[in-house]
């Protein structure tokens, strides 16, 4: 059991780098949680139409982070070394990926978006109206297209310094904007304090004050600690990036992004065919998916701390204490995930009432939960071994284990269940979150072959020698 156990030492050094993260993914999601309920009392279609358009604001959230990981693996591993003339360059190919990511995917989003809405209207047993739905989900759309330029600079700075030991300072960004997102959501949803009543704009509306908030504080905070962040002096002098360090960027980064543009995008392919047992479904489903994100954000930010710490451990060489450490930080997170999915199981028939939605809504997102709550220690286990792999720089071995799950195994199985069969909703859930028990086993099979214990910026590999 010492093999999977760690000394007090390990757990607070473990404590040091997840909880800030945690503290922020608990708040966010949790905040997140608030402003469904909110949205939710405005009415089914509503709740609906924002449902959708987060289903593709994810994917570019998503495809946002893939494409910044590549770097990232780099600047951790640069940290451990010490090299910030490496971490400088990191930056400046963040900058670049992220104004390529925004272009790509805002382009797509004004000119495809309402076709992309109506993927998603299907009628069902309720009789909701799909009309109404789409126009609340165009509206809501068309005002969160202005979050995702400070998303990708906030990410750019936030991951950066988790990466180079600051996660405290992400966090507390990170918790005053939800807090300014809560309270302006109260304000423009409801038309509170003289406000006008805005309902779904009114969400998206506080979404983007908070995302430029949250820019704000990350990038002042970075450029005015110097002495703390020296990578960040003279970043922007120009963006000129050593050819090896780009390609090496690319070898890493290229398949983090497709795969967080395919595994995002699987996801939403998936809900598309949950959606076509009917818009009540919809609705359930993202009840299940806010509910749910706040007890997966345990295990989630195991795996971020996982990338960290064994990233910083490969790059200063350590590669035995690496995989000593990463095998306990598995099974801390699959521990944890017993807990957790117990706690939501039980909590699974009082979340839906909450909402002010028709009766079978909560009765879906109810047996939804709870089947979700006893998948959960498969998700923990996947996630800890996407992230092992990742921290080795094993981008494409990744990128075949998350994405190739999703489309070679999950996404044909739904199609087959949505369009070829009559199975109910429930049933259809359980089979397709059954089949992570695959995942897990090719996981375990790649974590336990080492290939991912790689030290990525040896002496032999230096970033270069001036800035």
């Amino acid at each position: 059991m010492r093999r999977y156990i760690g000394d007090r030492d390990f757990y607070c050094r473990v404590a040091v780098v997840l909880m800030p993260i945690l503290i922020q993914n608990v708040i966010t999601q949790f905040v997140s949680l608030l402003d469904n309920i909110m949205v939710g009392q405005v009415g089914t279609e509503p709740m609906s139409g924002v449902a959708i358009v987060n289903q593709l604001i994810f994917v570019y959230n998503l495809c946002a982070l893939g494409g910044l990981s590549g770097a990232g693996i780099l600047t951790a591993q640069y940290y451990g070394k010490g090299d910030n003339v490496g971490i400088r360059y990191s930056v400046r190919v963040k900058l670049l990926i992220g104004i390529g990511i925004l272009a790509v995917f805002g382009s797509a989003l004004v000119f495809f978006g309402d076709r992309f809405i109506q993927l998603f209207l299907h009628e069902g047993e309720s009789g909701l109206d799909l009309e109404a739905t789409r126009r609340y989900a165009n509206d809501y759309l068309h005002v969160m297209l202005l979050q995702l330029l400070p998303f990708v600079v906030t990410m750019m700075y936030s991951s950066t310094l988790r990466e180079t030991g600051e996660t405290v300072l992400p966090m507390k960004a990170g918790l005053i904007a939800v807090f300014v997102n809560l309270v302006f959501n109260y304000i423009l949803i409801f038309g509170k304090f003289g406000a006008p009543r805005l309902g779904v704009v009114g969400a998206a509306a506080a979404t983007v004050l908070a995302r430029f908030v949250e820019m704000a504080i990350v990038v002042i905070w970075t450029h005015r600690h110097t002495e703390r962040n020296p990578f960040i002096i003279d970043v922007y002098r120009s963006l000129k990036v050593p050819g090896h360090v780009f390609r090496q960027v690319l070898v890493l980064g290229l398949p983090l992004m497709i795969n967080e543009l395919l595994w995002s995008g699987g996801m939403t392919v998936l809900n598309q065919c949950y959606s076509v047992r009917g818009l009540e479904v919809v609705s359930a489903m993202n009840i299940y998916l806010t509910i749910s994100n706040l007890f997966f954000s345990a295990f989630i930010s195991t795996g971020n701390a996982t990338a960290i710490m064994v990233g910083q451990l490969l790059g200063a060489g350590e590669l035995e204490r690496a995989v000593d450490e990463d095998r306990k930080l598995i099974a801390f997170a699959f521990a944890i995930s017993f807990v957790l999915g117990g706690v939501m199981a039980l909590c699974a028939p009082f979340f839906p009432r909450i909402y002010n939605t028709i009766p079978r809504v909560r009765q879906i997102a109810t047996e939804v939960l709870i089947i979700g709550a006893a998948m959960m220690p498969l998700h923990a286990f996947a996630n800890s071994c996407y992230f092992t792999l990742r921290s080795g720089g094993k981008t494409f071995i990744t990128f075949l284990f998350d994405s190739g799950s999703v489309w070679l195994l999950s996404i044909p199985v739904a199609f087959i269940l949505a369009y070829r069969t009559g199975v109910p909703i429930v049933p259809f859930f359980t089979v397709i979150e059954a089949l992570n028990l695959v995942k897990c086993v090719i996981g375990a099979v790649m974590v336990r072959r080492r290939h991912w214990v790689v030290n990525l910026v040896a002496d032999n590999n230096p970033a270069v020698v001036e800035s």
